[in-house]
């Protein structure tokens, strides 16, 4: 490397030290990037790449952006999945001979994001760290909030159920996590950096008792400013939680029930979140989504929700007038962020000033209402001190950077009045120089104009110097152009260096200023972060109350006897999507002694919703909100699982059965009878008999372990039977009828089990081509002339025996009606029983788990492929 330039040695100096990000390198107004990084930015930013010393032998790849617009460019590499370090000149090109010195000033990162616009004001941007000795403790921080937090739990499915709680951008450990982890979590963020445990640091962490919640919070924070490298005071002490204290939901329930985001849109729209969100705040928004996130489950918790609700319900003209003021609110928390981290322009502390002004009037309005239930909204505090710094001091309208001044009102700073007065004053005299100038010379197009590069000076066109002579009017010449030129006189020399001093002098001053005005604001920090908390709740609670009006939602109570009676129940985000006036509602009654509905019905008959209704109406519920019934009282639940769709998770490799089983393993693994527990179709990923079997078996094991509240669709009819033998179970059906051959859905869910699946009506709803459903109808009356196989095994039976059916009796005729242009084939072939088949009828099902009878399932289909 002995020909490598000073500064490309200096270059790759600092490239060996961020080997894992992208280096932005400044090299005047662009951000240069070099070799690989020139090549992955050129491919990702879609810019040109170009070759330094082009000429050489191995020329260097190239590539940059300018600096002025680099924000948006980063951001764009960010969501790609890389970091950015920025490396800038750290002295004046103009005042140094030879190298500039040169350093990285800020690591950019997923979970880093700061820039306003980089981030959704409407979530959080966390970055998340966990550590595991004898159990695991997880810390993680919105640097652009400074909300910190940190918990401490036993078992991996917590771990995996807190990251897909919080879902971070990115994630920190201190070693290379497993496989199977990391592709669990991948599903999250696919960002995750390992770094060690810093054993010693300079933050305070000694409010932390458990010593790995300690060193969590250390290596975290150590990560944050060693990549941030500025001050990080608004980062708030962290804040201890327990995941125990919250209704817990895993990724696949969250997705199943699209709380959050749709699985068709990929979007918030179609979610409860979408739904419930009339927040007029970001700190609103992002709060709702966290309340979403993690359900209560202390009733004294969620009955104060419910209260201040039910207050902010009544009295409408008052909410009314609240979600105005909101509506002036602007991102409190993110501002404090900037005024940290050192990135607030003047614009954002006018948003600030505007914030706090409505802070007065919100008290004096909720004071008005004199109600208990929001009596702790009385801690907002007005903070007119900080309010008349911020009237007092900048102008209404400032411009957005802060190195060109207009920033300040006058009368705030006698000396910089000063310096605008003289510089003001020089503008005058320029354009009182210009008309002079014009009436001496008699050159009415004569200018008195000023560039950065040249100062101030006087230009004349081409055309009118043919007769003129610049020295007898003293002007001097400064500037030769193809169309003109540019003239300097002695006064103008002189005037120019009082109006460019004043102005330097008054920018200079109007940047000191501003900054001694910025730590000024840093000082009300804590202050601000609790009013920012307080609006936040304040916001959430006045739109709960706002769609319960809109909606015709009501207030739940909460059985002390775990009875869950929905009357009228209504899926909140379906009734909206379509026309309200449509939407069938319906009853659920489960309890102590019933807590099991075995759902049968057609396919497209409403199950699913019906099902997910009860499951997001005790999310609702459980949030504090009110719930789309005509009345509802529910058990407050610890867990909701969820067996909803069949979706591959190919990440992991795992098949569509393979996951169907394993979320139905979670539920039977964990339920307690405080759970709400939705099944819906299991077994459809393997042969009927195998999925009728499972079906029994997980019903029965819920029956007499758990007893947790379930709902279970199926469509194996055989199921329906299990009422006899399980006093804790009760069929009902969504009905359908079949009208002049056509199938109409009446999605009301009525007691007793469902006497058709209508499947084949169903498949003529789909427009599936005439022959196939000709046909299909043929083999299903063919089947229903057959003895049905004997599906449901009493429990103290410890085998089954399963009867094929005997031919149809079909005529040729019949048989020959609809046929295909394939090799024929006996649908109803008959095989000599194998020693497999003879194992399958000695499994004893009734002791086995679901997951034995899994493994044993692939131990057959091995042995048979």
């Amino acid at each position: 490397m002995s020909n490598v330039t000073p500064m490309m040695k200096q270059y790759l100096s600092i490239k060996s030290q961020h080997q894992d990000a992208l280096l932005f390198f400044r090299l005047g107004d662009f951000y240069e990037l070099f070799y690989e990084d020139a090549i992955t930015a050129a491919r990702v930013l879609e810019i040109t790449l170009t070759k330094r010393d082009a000429k050489k032998e191995n020329p260097i790849p190239m590539a940059g952006v300018p600096h002025h617009s680099a924000d948006g460019y980063i951001e764009t590499l960010i969501q790609n999945g890389f970091k950015v370090a920025i490396c800038e000149q750290m002295e004046d090109p103009r005042q140094v001979k030879g190298m500039v010195k040169r350093e990285v000033v800020r690591i950019v990162t997923p979970g880093t994001m700061m820039e306003q616009g980089d981030v959704d004001e409407t979530r959080n941007n966390y970055i998340l760290s966990f550590l595991e000795d004898e159990g695991y403790a997880l810390s993680y921080c919105d640097i652009s909030t400074g909300e910190l937090k940190v918990t401490h739990f036993e078992d991996e499915s917590t771990l995996i159920n807190e990251v897909t709680t919080i879902q971070p951008n990115e994630i920190v450990v201190a070693r290379p996590m497993s496989d199977a982890l990391r592709r669990q979590l991948s599903m999250i963020t696919e960002t995750v950096t390992v770094r060690e445990v810093i054993s010693d640091t300079q933050y305070d962490v000694n409010q932390l008792e458990q010593p790995l919640m300690k060193q969590v919070v250390q290596m975290l924070l150590d990560y944050i400013y060693d990549t941030q490298k500025r001050d990080m005071s608004h980062i708030e002490p962290a804040e201890t939680y327990h995941a125990v204290d919250y209704m817990k939901m895993d990724y696949y329930a969250k997705r199943n029930l699209e709380l959050t985001e749709s699985i068709r849109l990929k979007s918030k729209k179609g979610t409860l979140l979408w739904l419930m969100d009339k927040t007029k705040t970001p700190m609103g928004a992002r709060r709702l989504k966290q309340w979403i996130d993690r359900p209560l489950i202390q009733r004294d918790a969620i009955m104060k929700r419910h209260d201040a609700v039910t207050q902010f319900l009544n009295c409408f003209i008052e909410r009314a007038t609240l979600r105005e003021y909101l509506t002036e609110v602007y991102d409190i928390e993110r501002l404090v962020g900037r005024v940290s981290f050192g990135n607030v322009n003047a614009k954002d502390l006018v948003q600030l000033k505007h914030s706090i002004a409505q802070i007065p009037a919100i008290k004096t309005l909720l004071q008005s209402m004199d109600h208990e239930a929001i009596a702790h909204f009385n801690a907002l505090e007005p903070l007119e001190d900080l309010l008349e710094v911020l009237e007092r001091s900048l102008v209404d309208e400032p411009p957005l950077s802060v190195k060109e001044g207009g920033l300040f009102k006058t009368g705030f700073n006698q000396e910089l009045d000063a310096l605008i007065d003289a510089s003001r004053n020089g503008k005058t005299w320029l354009a009182e120089l210009q008309a002079k100038e014009r009436e001496r010379t008699g050159i009415k197009s004569l200018k008195v104009s000023f560039n950065k590069v040249f100062g101030y000076y006087i230009e004349i066109t081409r055309a009118n110097l043919t007769n003129f002579n610049p020295e007898a009017y003293g002007y001097q010449r400064k500037q030769t152009l193809s169309n003109s030129e540019r003239f300097i006189t002695d006064e103008l020399k002189e005037k120019e260096s009082i109006i460019l001093g004043a102005q330097d002098k008054s920018i200079e001053l109007e940047y000191q200023l501003f900054t001694a005005l910025r730590n000024d604001v840093k000082q009300y920090t804590e202050r601000l972060q609790q009013q920012a908390k307080i609006i936040s709740e304040l916001d959430c609670l006045q739109s709960f109350a706002e769609i319960a009006q809109q909606y015709n939602y009501v207030r739940p109570s909460f059985s002390q006897d775990k009875t869950l009676q929905l009357v009228d129940a209504r899926h909140p985000v379906v009734e909206r999507v379509m026309d309200y006036n449509d939407y069938v509602p319906n009853d659920c009654h489960l309890d102590a002694e019933l807590f099991i509905y075995l759902i049968t019905g057609p396919n497209m008959s409403g199950k699913s919703t019906y099902m997910r209704q009860v499951a997001i109406i005790s999310i609702m519920a459980q949030m504090g909100a009110f719930v789309p019934c005509q009345s509802a009282t529910l058990p407050i639940f610890d867990q909701i699982f969820t067996r909803i769709g069949a979706a591959d998770d190919l990440v992991s490799g795992k098949s569509t059965f393979m996951v169907e089983m394993l979320e139905a393993q979670k539920a039977l693994r964990y339920a307690t009878p405080d759970s709400l527990i939705i099944f819906d179709e299991i077994g459809r990923g393997t042969s009927t008999y195998d999925g009728l079997a499972l079906a029994q078996a997980m019903i029965e094991y819920v029956a007499h372990t758990s007893q947790a509240k379930t709902l279970f669709s199926t469509h194996y009819h055989e199921l329906t039977d299990l009422e006899q033998s399980l006093p804790c179970l009760k069929n009902v059906h969504v009905a359908a009828n079949e009208y002049r051959g056509e199938l109409i859905f009446l999605h009301k869910v009525k007691e007793g089990a469902v006497a058709n699946s209508y499947g084949i009506q169903v498949a003529k709803l789909a427009d599936l081509p005439e022959a196939v459903i000709e046909r299909a109808q043929v083999i299903l009356e063919a089947f229903e002339a057959k003895d049905k196989a004997t599906a449901i095994v009493s429990e103290t039976d410890n085998h089954r025996t399963v009867h094929e059916p005997a031919k149809a009796n079909v005529s040729e005729e019949e048989a020959s009606a609809h046929t295909y242009e394939q090799p024929a084939f006996d649908l109803f072939e008959q095989t000599q029983s194998s020693d497999i088949e003879q194992e399958i009828k000695a499994l004893n099902l009734t002791q086995m788990t679901p997951i034995d009878a899994l493994v044993k399932l692939s131990e057959l289909q091995n042995r048979l492929q």
